[in-house]
Protein backbone atom coordinates (compact mmCIF):
# COMPACT_ATOMS: atom_id res chain seq x y z
CA UNK A 1 0.00 0.00 0.00
CA UNK A 2 1.22 3.64 -0.09
CA UNK A 3 2.54 3.41 3.18
CA UNK A 4 5.32 0.72 1.55
CA UNK A 5 6.25 3.00 -0.48
CA UNK A 6 6.38 6.23 1.51
CA UNK A 7 8.88 3.91 3.41
CA UNK A 8 10.89 3.04 0.55
CA UNK A 9 11.39 6.35 -0.80
CA UNK A 10 11.62 8.16 2.90
CA UNK A 11 14.23 5.59 3.06
CA UNK A 12 16.46 6.79 -0.04
CA UNK A 13 15.67 10.29 1.34
CA UNK A 14 16.93 10.17 4.54
CA UNK A 15 20.12 8.71 3.66
CA UNK A 16 20.67 12.10 1.33
CA UNK A 17 19.37 14.63 3.75
CA UNK A 18 20.63 12.85 6.70
CA UNK A 19 17.04 12.91 8.37
CA UNK A 20 15.34 10.15 10.02
CA UNK A 21 12.97 8.33 7.67
CA UNK A 22 10.08 8.62 10.07
CA UNK A 23 10.87 12.23 9.85
CA UNK A 24 9.99 12.33 6.13
CA UNK A 25 6.84 9.98 5.77
CA UNK A 26 4.14 12.63 5.97
CA UNK A 27 6.06 14.91 3.87
CA UNK A 28 5.70 12.57 1.10
CA UNK A 29 2.23 12.76 -0.05
CA UNK A 30 0.12 10.73 -3.03
CA UNK A 31 -0.73 13.29 -6.13
CA UNK A 32 -4.43 13.67 -6.50
CA UNK A 33 -5.37 12.23 -10.40
CA UNK A 34 -5.15 14.77 -12.82
CA UNK A 35 -7.62 14.49 -16.19
CA UNK A 36 -5.38 16.11 -18.36
CA UNK A 37 -2.08 13.72 -18.04
CA UNK A 38 -0.13 11.12 -16.41
CA UNK A 39 1.08 12.51 -12.94
CA UNK A 40 3.25 10.76 -10.97
CA UNK A 41 2.35 8.75 -7.92
CA UNK A 42 3.86 10.77 -4.76
CA UNK A 43 5.62 14.12 -4.41
CA UNK A 44 7.88 15.48 -1.72
CA UNK A 45 7.43 19.28 -0.87
CA UNK A 46 11.25 20.55 -0.62
CA UNK A 47 10.31 23.45 1.52
CA UNK A 48 8.74 21.00 3.94
CA UNK A 49 12.12 18.94 4.93
CA UNK A 50 14.75 22.35 4.08
CA UNK A 51 15.64 24.32 7.02
CA UNK A 52 15.65 27.31 7.60
CA UNK A 53 13.23 27.81 4.33
CA UNK A 54 11.52 30.59 4.91
CA UNK A 55 13.72 32.94 3.52
CA UNK A 56 13.86 31.16 0.36
CA UNK A 57 12.66 32.54 -2.81
CA UNK A 58 10.88 30.31 -5.08
CA UNK A 59 13.80 29.65 -8.05
CA UNK A 60 15.94 29.24 -4.57
CA UNK A 61 13.89 25.99 -3.82
CA UNK A 62 12.97 24.67 -6.85
CA UNK A 63 16.64 25.06 -7.48
CA UNK A 64 17.10 22.76 -4.19
CA UNK A 65 14.51 20.61 -5.55
CA UNK A 66 16.71 19.98 -8.77
CA UNK A 67 19.81 18.96 -6.85
CA UNK A 68 17.75 17.30 -4.59
CA UNK A 69 16.05 15.07 -7.57
CA UNK A 70 19.86 14.87 -9.29
CA UNK A 71 21.09 12.83 -5.90
CA UNK A 72 18.54 10.58 -6.15
CA UNK A 73 18.26 7.23 -8.00
CA UNK A 74 15.51 4.75 -9.52
CA UNK A 75 15.51 1.85 -7.68
CA UNK A 76 12.92 -1.86 -7.96
CA UNK A 77 10.30 0.60 -6.78
CA UNK A 78 10.81 4.20 -7.99
CA UNK A 79 10.83 4.10 -11.73
CA UNK A 80 10.65 7.86 -12.65
CA UNK A 81 12.23 10.95 -10.59
CA UNK A 82 10.89 13.98 -11.67
CA UNK A 83 10.82 17.40 -10.50
CA UNK A 84 7.44 19.95 -10.13
CA UNK A 85 7.36 23.59 -8.73
CA UNK A 86 8.96 23.00 -5.36
CA UNK A 87 8.67 19.19 -5.22
CA UNK A 88 10.57 16.39 -6.44
CA UNK A 89 7.96 13.70 -7.97
CA UNK A 90 7.90 10.09 -7.59
CA UNK A 91 6.34 7.55 -9.85
CA UNK A 92 6.29 4.17 -9.17
CA UNK A 93 7.22 0.82 -10.71
CA UNK A 94 3.87 0.54 -12.68
CA UNK A 95 3.31 -3.40 -11.85
CA UNK A 96 4.63 -3.05 -8.42
CA UNK A 97 1.96 -0.49 -7.84
CA UNK A 98 -0.75 -2.90 -9.57
CA UNK A 99 0.22 -5.94 -7.43
CA UNK A 100 0.93 -4.03 -4.08
CA UNK A 101 -2.44 -1.70 -4.26
CA UNK A 102 -5.00 -4.71 -5.24
CA UNK A 103 -3.06 -6.78 -2.87
CA UNK A 104 -3.67 -4.80 -0.03
CA UNK A 105 -7.32 -3.44 -0.97
CA UNK A 106 -8.39 -7.40 -0.42
CA UNK A 107 -5.98 -8.67 2.26
CA UNK A 108 -7.12 -5.18 4.63
CA UNK A 109 -10.48 -5.71 3.96
CA UNK A 110 -12.31 -3.43 5.92
CA UNK A 111 -8.78 -1.76 7.22
CA UNK A 112 -7.48 -0.80 4.22
CA UNK A 113 -6.27 2.37 4.93
CA UNK A 114 -6.42 2.43 8.23
CA UNK A 115 -2.77 0.86 8.40
CA UNK A 116 -1.11 3.41 7.27
CA UNK A 117 1.87 4.50 8.84
CA UNK A 118 0.11 7.97 8.71
CA UNK A 119 -2.03 6.28 12.03
CA UNK A 120 1.65 4.72 13.69
CA UNK A 121 1.80 5.53 16.88
CA UNK A 122 -1.52 6.50 17.18
CA UNK A 123 -2.74 5.72 21.08
CA UNK A 124 -5.87 4.13 21.83
CA UNK A 125 -8.13 6.85 22.90
CA UNK A 126 -11.19 6.04 24.98
CA UNK A 127 -13.46 8.94 23.44
CA UNK A 128 -17.08 9.33 24.26
CA UNK A 129 -18.93 11.66 21.53
CA UNK A 130 -22.51 13.75 22.07
CA UNK A 131 -24.91 13.66 19.47
CA UNK A 132 -28.49 13.75 18.33
CA UNK A 133 -29.88 14.74 21.97
CA UNK A 134 -33.60 15.65 20.84
CA UNK A 135 -35.64 17.50 23.04
CA UNK A 136 -38.29 15.33 24.31
CA UNK A 137 -41.74 16.91 23.34
CA UNK A 138 -40.23 19.37 20.48
CA UNK A 139 -39.56 20.16 16.86
CA UNK A 140 -36.60 17.38 16.18
CA UNK A 141 -35.60 20.11 13.74
CA UNK A 142 -33.35 19.55 10.98
CA UNK A 143 -30.12 20.81 13.46
CA UNK A 144 -31.15 17.19 15.39
CA UNK A 145 -30.81 15.60 12.32
CA UNK A 146 -27.68 16.96 11.17
CA UNK A 147 -25.88 16.62 15.03
CA UNK A 148 -27.03 12.39 13.81
CA UNK A 149 -25.49 11.95 10.64
CA UNK A 150 -22.01 14.29 11.87
CA UNK A 151 -21.70 12.44 15.55
CA UNK A 152 -22.76 8.76 13.98
CA UNK A 153 -20.03 9.59 11.26
CA UNK A 154 -17.46 10.93 13.89
CA UNK A 155 -17.75 7.81 16.41
CA UNK A 156 -17.61 5.37 13.14
CA UNK A 157 -14.33 7.19 12.34
CA UNK A 158 -12.75 7.09 15.99
CA UNK A 159 -14.19 3.44 16.08
CA UNK A 160 -12.09 2.79 12.62
CA UNK A 161 -9.31 3.94 14.25
CA UNK A 162 -9.30 1.56 16.75
CA UNK A 163 -10.35 4.17 19.96
CA UNK A 164 -12.96 2.93 22.39
CA UNK A 165 -16.03 5.22 21.77
CA UNK A 166 -18.94 5.59 23.66
CA UNK A 167 -21.97 6.90 21.62
CA UNK A 168 -24.42 9.15 23.96
CA UNK A 169 -27.51 10.27 23.41
CA UNK A 170 -28.21 13.40 26.24
CA UNK A 171 -31.72 14.05 25.54
CA UNK A 172 -33.18 17.51 26.36
CA UNK A 173 -35.74 15.99 29.25
CA UNK A 174 -35.71 18.24 32.12
CA UNK A 175 -36.15 22.24 32.56
CA UNK A 176 -38.88 24.49 31.67
CA UNK A 177 -40.67 22.70 28.92
CA UNK A 178 -41.52 19.93 31.61
CA UNK A 179 -43.70 22.19 33.58
CA UNK A 180 -45.67 23.30 30.46
CA UNK A 181 -46.13 19.71 28.95
CA UNK A 182 -47.06 18.44 32.17
CA UNK A 183 -49.50 21.04 32.58
CA UNK A 184 -50.25 20.95 29.05
CA UNK A 185 -51.20 17.11 29.00
CA UNK A 186 -53.42 17.76 32.47
CA UNK A 187 -55.64 20.03 30.30
CA UNK A 188 -55.15 18.40 26.83
CA UNK A 189 -53.77 15.41 26.57
CA UNK A 190 -55.00 11.56 26.16
CA UNK A 191 -53.48 8.57 26.91
CA UNK A 192 -54.82 6.33 23.88
CA UNK A 193 -53.16 9.06 21.55
CA UNK A 194 -50.03 9.18 24.10
CA UNK A 195 -49.69 5.57 23.88
CA UNK A 196 -50.12 5.28 19.83
CA UNK A 197 -47.83 8.29 18.87
CA UNK A 198 -46.29 10.04 21.89
CA UNK A 199 -44.01 12.38 19.65
CA UNK A 200 -46.60 13.74 17.53
CA UNK A 201 -49.23 13.98 20.63
CA UNK A 202 -46.56 15.52 23.14
CA UNK A 203 -45.77 18.09 20.73
CA UNK A 204 -49.41 19.00 19.62
CA UNK A 205 -49.85 19.07 23.63
CA UNK A 206 -46.88 21.22 23.55
CA UNK A 207 -47.48 23.54 21.12
CA UNK A 208 -51.42 23.82 23.04
CA UNK A 209 -50.27 24.69 26.15
CA UNK A 210 -47.40 27.09 24.85
CA UNK A 211 -50.30 29.21 22.52
CA UNK A 212 -52.56 29.36 26.04
CA UNK A 213 -49.45 30.29 28.31
CA UNK A 214 -49.01 33.20 26.03
CA UNK A 215 -52.87 34.35 27.02
CA UNK A 216 -53.24 33.09 30.53
CA UNK A 217 -50.66 33.89 33.41
CA UNK A 218 -52.32 30.75 35.48
CA UNK A 219 -51.26 28.27 33.01
CA UNK A 220 -47.72 29.96 33.21
CA UNK A 221 -48.01 29.49 37.23
CA UNK A 222 -49.22 26.32 36.50
CA UNK A 223 -46.16 25.14 34.52
CA UNK A 224 -43.45 26.67 36.65
CA UNK A 225 -45.07 25.13 39.84
CA UNK A 226 -45.25 21.55 38.02
CA UNK A 227 -41.52 22.27 37.43
CA UNK A 228 -40.66 23.21 40.50
CA UNK A 229 -42.80 19.61 42.07
CA UNK A 230 -40.40 17.79 39.44
CA UNK A 231 -37.34 19.09 41.21
CA UNK A 232 -38.55 18.39 44.31
CA UNK A 233 -39.02 14.86 43.17
CA UNK A 234 -42.84 14.57 43.29
CA UNK A 235 -44.04 11.23 42.91
CA UNK A 236 -47.03 12.03 40.75
CA UNK A 237 -45.17 14.64 38.88
CA UNK A 238 -42.30 12.41 38.08
CA UNK A 239 -44.54 9.63 37.44
CA UNK A 240 -46.18 11.44 34.27
CA UNK A 241 -42.85 12.79 33.34
CA UNK A 242 -41.11 8.74 33.11
CA UNK A 243 -44.10 8.10 31.17
CA UNK A 244 -43.63 11.13 28.72
CA UNK A 245 -39.67 10.11 28.51
CA UNK A 246 -40.25 6.35 28.02
CA UNK A 247 -42.40 6.14 25.54
CA UNK A 248 -40.49 8.88 23.45
CA UNK A 249 -36.76 6.88 23.90
CA UNK A 250 -39.07 3.83 22.72
CA UNK A 251 -40.07 5.33 19.72
CA UNK A 252 -36.98 7.24 18.81
CA UNK A 253 -34.85 4.06 18.99
CA UNK A 254 -36.90 2.50 16.21
CA UNK A 255 -36.47 5.99 13.99
CA UNK A 256 -32.67 5.39 14.76
CA UNK A 257 -32.62 1.90 13.75
CA UNK A 258 -34.02 3.22 10.58
CA UNK A 259 -30.95 5.55 9.88
CA UNK A 260 -28.55 2.60 11.29
CA UNK A 261 -27.63 4.69 13.97
CA UNK A 262 -26.77 3.56 17.58
CA UNK A 263 -26.37 4.59 21.00
CA UNK A 264 -24.20 3.20 24.23
CA UNK A 265 -26.25 5.26 26.73
CA UNK A 266 -29.51 6.94 26.59
CA UNK A 267 -28.94 9.91 28.91
CA UNK A 268 -30.29 13.56 29.55
CA UNK A 269 -30.59 16.30 31.40
CA UNK A 270 -33.12 14.61 34.08
CA UNK A 271 -29.88 12.85 35.51
CA UNK A 272 -28.51 15.49 36.77
CA UNK A 273 -31.17 17.91 38.44
CA UNK A 274 -29.61 16.33 41.97
CA UNK A 275 -25.79 16.49 40.55
CA UNK A 276 -26.39 19.90 39.39
CA UNK A 277 -27.13 20.87 43.38
CA UNK A 278 -23.83 19.41 44.15
CA UNK A 279 -21.95 21.48 41.00
CA UNK A 280 -23.30 24.52 42.81
CA UNK A 281 -22.36 23.67 46.34
CA UNK A 282 -18.67 23.03 44.68
CA UNK A 283 -18.81 26.29 42.73
CA UNK A 284 -19.87 28.16 45.93
CA UNK A 285 -17.35 26.35 48.20
CA UNK A 286 -14.68 27.54 45.60
CA UNK A 287 -15.98 30.97 45.67
CA UNK A 288 -17.03 31.19 42.17
CA UNK A 289 -20.68 31.66 42.63
CA UNK A 290 -22.13 35.07 42.64
CA UNK A 291 -25.71 36.10 43.77
CA UNK A 292 -27.54 38.57 41.96
CA UNK A 293 -29.91 41.39 42.72
CA UNK A 294 -32.78 39.17 40.89
CA UNK A 295 -32.09 36.05 43.12
CA UNK A 296 -30.02 34.22 40.59
CA UNK A 297 -26.54 32.58 40.36
CA UNK A 298 -23.71 33.40 38.08
CA UNK A 299 -20.68 32.41 37.30
CA UNK A 300 -17.74 35.49 36.45
CA UNK A 301 -15.60 34.30 33.73
CA UNK A 302 -13.69 37.69 33.09
CA UNK A 303 -12.40 37.31 36.36
CA UNK A 304 -13.11 41.16 36.57
CA UNK A 305 -16.59 41.30 37.35
CA UNK A 306 -17.76 42.07 34.13
CA UNK A 307 -21.27 41.21 33.75
CA UNK A 308 -21.18 40.65 30.24
CA UNK A 309 -18.88 37.80 30.40
CA UNK A 310 -20.87 35.70 33.03
CA UNK A 311 -23.26 32.44 32.95
CA UNK A 312 -25.93 32.12 35.13
CA UNK A 313 -26.25 28.53 36.52
CA UNK A 314 -29.02 29.42 38.63
CA UNK A 315 -32.66 30.58 38.33
CA UNK A 316 -34.10 33.06 41.69
CA UNK A 317 -36.64 29.70 42.55
CA UNK A 318 -33.41 28.02 43.06
CA UNK A 319 -33.83 25.41 39.61
CA UNK A 320 -31.11 24.23 37.58
CA UNK A 321 -30.02 25.48 34.15
CA UNK A 322 -29.26 24.09 30.71
CA UNK A 323 -25.23 25.09 31.76
CA UNK A 324 -25.51 23.67 35.45
CA UNK A 325 -26.47 20.32 33.73
CA UNK A 326 -23.88 20.40 31.35
CA UNK A 327 -21.52 21.04 33.82
CA UNK A 328 -23.15 18.09 36.19
CA UNK A 329 -22.84 15.79 33.26
CA UNK A 330 -18.92 16.32 31.80
CA UNK A 331 -17.93 15.86 35.52
CA UNK A 332 -19.91 13.03 35.90
CA UNK A 333 -18.61 11.23 32.44
CA UNK A 334 -14.99 12.05 33.60
CA UNK A 335 -15.56 9.75 36.82
CA UNK A 336 -17.76 7.15 34.54
CA UNK A 337 -15.40 6.32 31.46
CA UNK A 338 -12.31 8.79 32.16
CA UNK A 339 -12.37 10.14 28.63
CA UNK A 340 -9.25 11.06 26.55
CA UNK A 341 -11.40 12.82 24.48
CA UNK A 342 -15.44 14.27 25.30
CA UNK A 343 -16.87 15.57 21.47
CA UNK A 344 -20.08 17.50 21.36
CA UNK A 345 -21.82 17.60 18.12
CA UNK A 346 -24.52 20.66 18.28
CA UNK A 347 -25.28 23.53 15.90
CA UNK A 348 -22.92 26.74 15.90
CA UNK A 349 -25.64 28.00 18.13
CA UNK A 350 -24.28 26.70 21.06
CA UNK A 351 -20.92 27.64 21.04
CA UNK A 352 -21.03 30.39 23.33
CA UNK A 353 -22.61 27.71 25.57
CA UNK A 354 -19.71 25.39 25.42
CA UNK A 355 -17.10 27.49 26.00
CA UNK A 356 -18.74 29.15 28.71
CA UNK A 357 -18.27 25.24 30.16
CA UNK A 358 -15.51 24.39 29.36
CA UNK A 359 -14.29 27.55 30.72
CA UNK A 360 -16.14 27.25 34.00
CA UNK A 361 -14.35 23.30 34.22
CA UNK A 362 -10.82 25.36 34.34
CA UNK A 363 -11.82 27.74 36.82
CA UNK A 364 -13.47 24.89 38.75
CA UNK A 365 -10.38 23.42 38.86
CA UNK A 366 -10.60 20.07 36.34
CA UNK A 367 -7.67 19.80 34.07
CA UNK A 368 -9.18 17.94 31.91
CA UNK A 369 -11.60 20.43 30.19
CA UNK A 370 -8.92 20.81 27.64
CA UNK A 371 -9.97 17.26 26.29
CA UNK A 372 -13.79 18.47 25.66
CA UNK A 373 -14.66 19.61 21.83
CA UNK A 374 -17.65 21.23 20.42
CA UNK A 375 -17.96 20.40 16.43
CA UNK A 376 -19.91 23.05 15.79
CA UNK A 377 -22.11 22.74 12.49
CA UNK A 378 -24.41 25.49 10.25
CA UNK A 379 -27.87 25.94 9.37
CA UNK A 380 -29.77 23.94 6.66
CA UNK A 381 -32.69 26.21 5.25
CA UNK A 382 -35.72 24.93 3.33
CA UNK A 383 -35.93 21.25 3.94
CA UNK A 384 -39.58 20.76 3.62
CA UNK A 385 -41.56 17.83 3.22
CA UNK A 386 -44.57 17.84 0.99
CA UNK A 387 -47.00 18.30 4.22
CA UNK A 388 -44.91 21.47 4.96
CA UNK A 389 -41.79 21.68 7.71
CA UNK A 390 -40.24 19.34 9.07
CA UNK A 391 -41.52 18.36 12.33
CA UNK A 392 -39.81 14.85 13.62
CA UNK A 393 -37.00 12.82 11.94
CA UNK A 394 -39.67 10.66 10.69
CA UNK A 395 -41.03 12.44 8.09
CA UNK A 396 -37.56 13.04 6.90
CA UNK A 397 -36.89 9.44 6.29
CA UNK A 398 -40.67 8.76 4.94
CA UNK A 399 -40.24 11.54 2.49
CA UNK A 400 -36.74 10.15 1.07
CA UNK A 401 -38.04 6.67 0.54
CA UNK A 402 -40.95 7.93 -1.55
CA UNK A 403 -39.31 10.23 -3.51
CA UNK A 404 -36.73 7.38 -4.17
CA UNK A 405 -39.42 4.83 -4.90
CA UNK A 406 -40.75 7.52 -7.54
CA UNK A 407 -37.58 7.96 -9.19
CA UNK A 408 -37.26 4.36 -9.18
CA UNK A 409 -40.06 4.05 -11.05
CA UNK A 410 -38.93 4.91 -13.92
CA UNK A 411 -35.62 2.10 -13.76
CA UNK A 412 -36.18 -1.01 -15.80
CA UNK A 413 -34.97 -3.12 -12.94
CA UNK A 414 -36.77 -1.58 -9.87
CA UNK A 415 -39.46 -3.76 -10.82
CA UNK A 416 -37.93 -6.71 -9.93
CA UNK A 417 -36.44 -6.12 -6.41
CA UNK A 418 -38.18 -7.71 -3.93
CA UNK A 419 -37.30 -5.56 -1.22
CA UNK A 420 -38.25 -1.83 -2.86
CA UNK A 421 -38.67 0.12 0.16
CA UNK A 422 -35.72 -0.93 1.90
CA UNK A 423 -33.49 -0.20 -0.86
CA UNK A 424 -35.78 3.11 -1.28
CA UNK A 425 -34.86 4.39 1.89
CA UNK A 426 -30.89 3.46 1.95
CA UNK A 427 -30.45 4.96 -1.30
CA UNK A 428 -32.30 8.08 0.31
CA UNK A 429 -30.43 8.31 3.50
CA UNK A 430 -27.41 8.33 1.53
CA UNK A 431 -28.64 11.23 -0.62
CA UNK A 432 -29.49 13.41 2.47
CA UNK A 433 -25.71 11.86 4.03
CA UNK A 434 -24.03 12.94 1.05
CA UNK A 435 -25.86 16.16 0.32
CA UNK A 436 -24.87 17.52 4.16
CA UNK A 437 -21.32 15.65 3.86
CA UNK A 438 -20.41 17.93 0.77
CA UNK A 439 -19.29 20.95 2.03
CA UNK A 440 -17.42 21.81 5.47
CA UNK A 441 -19.37 21.15 8.53
CA UNK A 442 -19.74 25.21 9.62
CA UNK A 443 -21.11 25.95 6.22
CA UNK A 444 -24.76 27.14 5.73
CA UNK A 445 -26.50 25.36 2.65
CA UNK A 446 -30.04 25.33 0.81
CA UNK A 447 -31.62 22.11 1.05
CA UNK A 448 -32.62 20.95 -2.42
CA UNK A 449 -34.91 17.63 -2.88
CA UNK A 450 -34.59 17.43 -6.52
CA UNK A 451 -30.64 18.37 -6.55
CA UNK A 452 -30.11 16.02 -4.02
CA UNK A 453 -31.94 13.03 -5.98
CA UNK A 454 -30.10 13.04 -8.93
CA UNK A 455 -28.44 9.51 -10.00
CA UNK A 456 -25.81 11.23 -11.84
CA UNK A 457 -23.70 14.07 -10.66
CA UNK A 458 -22.14 14.41 -7.08
CA UNK A 459 -24.61 12.64 -5.23
CA UNK A 460 -25.25 9.54 -2.89
CA UNK A 461 -27.72 8.11 -5.61
CA UNK A 462 -24.57 8.13 -7.68
CA UNK A 463 -22.16 6.59 -5.06
CA UNK A 464 -24.99 4.12 -4.63
CA UNK A 465 -25.71 3.50 -8.23
CA UNK A 466 -21.37 2.98 -8.48
CA UNK A 467 -21.50 0.12 -5.99
CA UNK A 468 -24.70 -1.33 -6.94
CA UNK A 469 -23.26 -1.62 -10.79
CA UNK A 470 -20.06 -2.86 -9.63
CA UNK A 471 -21.68 -5.40 -7.12
CA UNK A 472 -24.00 -6.70 -10.17
CA UNK A 473 -20.63 -6.95 -12.36
CA UNK A 474 -19.17 -9.64 -9.52
CA UNK A 475 -22.05 -11.45 -9.42
CA UNK A 476 -22.31 -11.47 -12.88
CA UNK A 477 -18.48 -12.89 -13.78
CA UNK A 478 -16.49 -14.91 -11.35
CA UNK A 479 -13.41 -13.92 -9.95
CA UNK A 480 -10.59 -15.83 -9.14
CA UNK A 481 -7.11 -15.81 -6.70
CA UNK A 482 -5.26 -12.20 -7.31
CA UNK A 483 -1.93 -14.18 -7.72
CA UNK A 484 -3.12 -15.10 -11.28
CA UNK A 485 -3.87 -11.83 -12.28
CA UNK A 486 -1.37 -10.50 -15.00
CA UNK A 487 -0.90 -6.99 -14.12
CA UNK A 488 0.56 -6.28 -17.39
CA UNK A 489 -3.65 -6.02 -18.11
CA UNK A 490 -4.02 -3.10 -15.96
CA UNK A 491 -1.89 -0.26 -17.48
CA UNK A 492 -4.37 1.61 -19.30
CA UNK A 493 -4.86 5.30 -18.24
CA UNK A 494 -8.06 4.80 -17.24
CA UNK A 495 -6.48 1.31 -14.58
CA UNK A 496 -3.53 3.43 -13.84
CA UNK A 497 -5.43 6.34 -12.69
CA UNK A 498 -7.94 4.50 -10.24
CA UNK A 499 -5.03 2.58 -8.99
CA UNK A 500 -3.75 5.74 -7.99
CA UNK A 501 -6.61 7.00 -6.79
CA UNK A 502 -7.10 3.96 -4.43
CA UNK A 503 -3.28 4.67 -3.29
CA UNK A 504 -4.16 7.67 -1.57
CA UNK A 505 -7.17 6.81 0.42
CA UNK A 506 -4.88 6.63 3.55
CA UNK A 507 -4.37 10.09 3.10
CA UNK A 508 -7.99 11.11 3.02
CA UNK A 509 -8.48 9.04 6.17
CA UNK A 510 -5.97 10.87 7.55
CA UNK A 511 -7.16 14.54 6.89
CA UNK A 512 -10.69 13.66 7.76
CA UNK A 513 -9.04 12.37 11.33
CA UNK A 514 -7.07 15.57 12.16
CA UNK A 515 -10.09 17.90 11.40
CA UNK A 516 -13.34 15.78 11.66
CA UNK A 517 -14.77 16.80 8.28
CA UNK A 518 -16.57 13.98 6.38
CA UNK A 519 -16.09 15.96 3.27
CA UNK A 520 -12.47 14.42 2.59
CA UNK A 521 -13.96 11.22 2.15
CA UNK A 522 -17.09 12.50 0.13
CA UNK A 523 -15.38 14.18 -1.93
CA UNK A 524 -13.11 11.27 -2.19
CA UNK A 525 -15.55 8.48 -3.04
CA UNK A 526 -17.57 10.86 -5.69
CA UNK A 527 -14.31 11.01 -7.37
CA UNK A 528 -13.31 7.41 -7.25
CA UNK A 529 -17.42 6.58 -8.56
CA UNK A 530 -16.00 9.51 -11.37
CA UNK A 531 -13.38 7.13 -12.73
CA UNK A 532 -15.10 3.86 -12.18
CA UNK A 533 -18.11 5.20 -14.66
CA UNK A 534 -15.34 6.25 -16.99
CA UNK A 535 -13.58 2.67 -16.80
CA UNK A 536 -16.94 0.93 -16.80
CA UNK A 537 -17.22 2.14 -20.43
CA UNK A 538 -14.02 1.35 -21.80
CA UNK A 539 -12.65 -1.76 -19.89
CA UNK A 540 -14.97 -4.20 -20.97
CA UNK A 541 -15.07 -7.44 -19.42
CA UNK A 542 -17.55 -9.90 -21.69
CA UNK A 543 -15.82 -11.41 -24.49
CA UNK A 544 -12.58 -10.49 -23.40
CA UNK A 545 -9.44 -12.73 -23.31
CA UNK A 546 -9.79 -14.26 -19.66
CA UNK A 547 -6.81 -12.88 -17.98
CA UNK A 548 -7.97 -9.30 -19.58
CA UNK A 549 -11.35 -10.06 -18.48
CA UNK A 550 -9.71 -11.11 -15.11
CA UNK A 551 -7.96 -8.12 -13.96
CA UNK A 552 -10.28 -5.82 -14.96
CA UNK A 553 -12.76 -7.70 -12.65
CA UNK A 554 -10.41 -7.59 -9.73
CA UNK A 555 -9.90 -4.01 -10.58
CA UNK A 556 -13.61 -3.39 -10.03
CA UNK A 557 -13.97 -5.55 -7.27
CA UNK A 558 -11.23 -3.33 -5.40
CA UNK A 559 -13.13 -0.16 -6.27
CA UNK A 560 -16.52 -1.61 -5.11
CA UNK A 561 -14.23 -2.83 -1.53
CA UNK A 562 -12.84 0.86 -0.58
CA UNK A 563 -16.16 2.54 -2.08
CA UNK A 564 -17.93 0.72 0.67
CA UNK A 565 -15.85 0.97 3.44
CA UNK A 566 -15.65 4.76 2.57
CA UNK A 567 -19.28 4.25 2.07
CA UNK A 568 -20.25 2.78 5.74
CA UNK A 569 -17.95 5.29 7.33
CA UNK A 570 -19.68 7.58 6.47
CA UNK A 571 -22.99 6.04 7.57
CA UNK A 572 -24.30 4.97 4.44
CA UNK A 573 -25.55 0.89 4.12
CA UNK A 574 -24.33 0.53 0.14
CA UNK A 575 -27.17 -1.28 -1.55
CA UNK A 576 -26.22 -3.97 -3.95
CA UNK A 577 -29.14 -3.76 -6.19
CA UNK A 578 -31.54 -0.66 -6.91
Amino acid sequence: MACAFRRSIASQLSRVLDLPPENLIKSISAVPISKKEEVADFQLSVHSVLESSSGRSKPDIQAQAQRLAEKLKCDTVVSEISTGPGTVNFKINRELLTKTVLQQVFEDGADYGLKSELFSGLPQKKVVVEFSSPNVAKKFHVGHLRSTIIGNFIANLKEALGHQVTRINYFGDWGMQFGLLGTGFQLFGYEEKLQSNPLQHLFEVYVQVNKEAADDENVEKSAREFFHQLEAGDKQALSLWQKFRDLSIKEYIQIYKRLGVHFDEYSGESFYQEKSREVLKLLDKKGLLQRTKKGTATVDLSGKGDPSSSCTVMRSDGTSLYATRDLAAAIDRMNKYNFDSMIYVTDKGQQNHFQQVFQILKLMGYEWAERCQHVPFGVVQGMKTRRGDVTFLEDVINETRSRMLENMAFSKTTKELENRHEIAERVGLAALIVQDFKGYLLSDYKFNWDRVFQSRGDTGVFLQYTHARLSSLEETFECGHLRNINTTCLQDPQSVSILQHLLRYDEVLYKSSQDLQPKHIVSYLLTLSHLTAVAHKTLQIKGRLPEVAEARLHLFKAVRSVLANGMKLLGITPVSRM
